[in-house]
């Protein structure tokens, strides 16, 4: 990555999720989660500029009280990269990073992880993965992916993939990291193309680039991540970040 090339970080922020409501402002730690997330993001020294986004005035005036850089956003975006799109006409960058609002356990090296690949001139996207156990990817939260030997993405699902016919018991599995790089002329593609039957049937947006033949590259994460779905997930990350003050 060199030093002419501007990045922007951006996270987006919903705040009417639905399998955790609210689940932005839920506080960990005495903090909303967003902050948490903001603050990690901080520390990458590969990002020229970072902003959260969202649509909701509560999620803005809570990153105003911490002093973190907010965008209004449209609420009829569909999707995290839709958001991403409009905060992008904004600003001056030539590659834009989406850093999930429910990943407050993030490191900087995801995001150096995640920008390594753009030192290939012909790389548009890329996203992150780590290897999990057969136990893990039988959770429809955990969506998998599968790549070809060069590290290009073949497919993600909520489906256990690959499958395991003669029960091995020797599959490699890999959970995909919900972060992601493009450059800009890519999200203004994915802007552009309506959303694909692979992706409405898997509800996971990356498969609209993939279904229109544009590659994804995926790194390996250097460690592993707690995103926040559920409330096990965040009484699970409160407890980490709990041993991490305490220590």
């Amino acid at each position: 990555m060199t030093s002419r090339v501007r990045v922007l970080g951006v996270i987006p922020a919903r705040l009417n999720s639905t399998r955790l409501p609210r689940k932005v402002l839920r506080l960990i730690c005495g903090k909303p989660m967003v902050q948490h997330v903001y603050e990690r993001a901080r520390l990458c020294r590969a990002l020229d500029q970072l902003v959260v986004a969202t649509d909701a005035d509560e999620v803005a005036a809570a990153c105003r009280r911490a002093a973190i850089p907010v965008e209004m956003t449209s609420p009829h975006h569909a999707s995290g990269s839709d958001r991403l799109f409009e905060v992008m006409g904004r600003r001056d960058a030539e590659i834009i990073v989406n850093i999930q609002g429910d990943e407050p356990l993030l490191e900087p090296s995801h995001v150096d992880s995640l920008l390594r690949p753009f030192d290939q001139p012909d790389v548009q996207v890329s996203t992150l993965r780590i290897v999990i156990d057969a136990a893990e990817a039988q959770n429809p939260n955990a969506v998998k992916v599968v790549c070809d030997a060069a590290g290009r993405a073949l497919y993600f699902s909520r489906s256990v993939v690959p499958y395991d016919r003669d029960a091995s018991g020797d599959i490699q599995y890999f959970k995909h990291l919900g972060f992601y790089a493009y450059r800009r002329d890519a999200l203004q593609l994915f802007h552009r193309l309506p959303p694909s039957r692979l992706e409405q049937a898997e509800r996971l947006e990356q498969l609209r680039f993939l279904e229109n033949g544009v590659a994804i590259h995926v790194a390996d994460a250097p460690v592993a991540t707690v995103g926040v779905d559920t409330e096990d997930d965040l009484r699970r990350v409160e407890e980490i970040l709990r041993q991490r003050l305490a220590a």
